[in-house]
C-alpha cells in the first residue's frame, strides 16, 4: 500500500509541476513570439475566414471586455485543417502568450500579449482583497491612482517587462478598483520615434501596436497634452 501511495503522490506532483520541468530550451521557446509562428496563425485565420463566409475563429467574450484582449483566437476551430497545433509559445501549448485578433471589423490581424501581465494583476488584486480595500497613494488624475505597495506586503513595487521597449512598467488603479499597466513611458518613446502628429483628446494607444506583434494588454486610453507628451485620456 505504501508503494502505491508513494507512486500516486509522485504522479500527482509530476503532473502539477509539468510546466516547471521543461528543459531550459523549451522554456525559452515558450517565452518568445517568433515571427514565423505569428505568420502561420495569420494565414490560418485568413483561410478559415474565407471558408466560413467571413466568420472568425475567436472565443466569445463579454461586450465590455477591453479591446486588446476581447478576441482571443480559438485554436480548436483551426485544428487540424488550418493549423496542425497551436504554436509552442501559445497558452494552449504551455507557452506564455495569448493569441488575439485586432481590427476584426476591417483587417483581422494576429497579435499576442504576455499572460504574465494578467498573472501579476491577479496577484495584486488578491492582496487588495486580503487587505479589504485598495491602499491608494498618489493621485494621477481624478480617477487614476498609484498604490502604496508596502501596505500590500510588497518589499518593492511590482512591475512587468514591456514587450515594446523591454523597460519596467508599473501599475495604476482606478477609483473602481481595476488594475492597469502604465504604458506612459512606452508611449513617450513611441511618440518620439513617430513622424505622426497627434491632437489632445485623440486616443493614441494604437501607436504601440503599429510596428509590433504585441498589443498593450490591460491598458487605459491615452492622449497627448499641449506639449505632445502622453497623458491619460479622461
Amino acid at each position: 500500500m505504501k508503494s502505491k501511495a508513494a507512486l500516486l503522490v509522485t504522479i500527482v506532483v509530476t503532473f502539477l509541476l509539468t510546466g516547471c520541468m521543461y528543459p531550459e530550451e523549451r522554456k525559452a521557446e515558450n517565452q518568445v513570439p517568433y515571427e514565423d509562428q505569428i505568420i502561420s496563425v495569420q494565414n490560418a485565420v485568413e483561410k478559415y475566414q474565407e471558408d466560413e463566409g467571413g466568420l472568425l475563429p475567436i472565443k466569445t467574450r463579454d461586450e465590455d471586455t477591453p479591446i486588446y484582449i476581447k478576441y482571443p483566437i480559438d485554436f480548436k476551430k483551426l485544428q487540424p485543417k488550418y493549423i496542425p497545433e497551436p504554436p509552442g509559445n501559445a497558452y494552449e501549448s504551455g507557452g506564455v502568450f495569448q493569441y488575439v485578433l485586432v481590427d476584426v471589423e476591417t483587417n483581422p490581424t494576429v497579435k499576442v500579449f504576455d499572460l504574465r501581465i494578467a498573472e501579476k494583476i491577479r496577484e495584486i488584486k488578491i492582496r487588495i482583497r486580503s487587505q479589504g480595500y485598495p491602499p491608494f497613494k498618489d493621485s494621477i488624475t481624478k480617477s487614476i491612482f498609484t498604490l502604496d505597495y508596502s501596505k500590500l506586503g510588497y518589499d518593492s513595487e511590482p512591475y512587468v517587462i514591456s514587450p515594446f521597449t523591454q523597460n519596467n512598467l508599473s501599475f495604476v488603479i482606478t477609483g473602481s478598483g481595476e488594475i492597469y499597466v502604465d504604458y506612459i513611458s512606452d508611449l513617450y518613446h513611441a511618440i518620439q520615434e513617430s513622424e505622426e502628429s497627434f491632437q489632445p483628446g485623440e486616443n493614441i494607444i494604437n501607436l504601440l501596436t503599429k510596428d509590433s506583434y504585441f498589443v498593450p494588454a490591460y491598458s487605459l486610453p491615452y492622449t497627448v497634452d499641449k506639449n505632445n507628451e502622453p497623458i491619460y485620456l479622461e
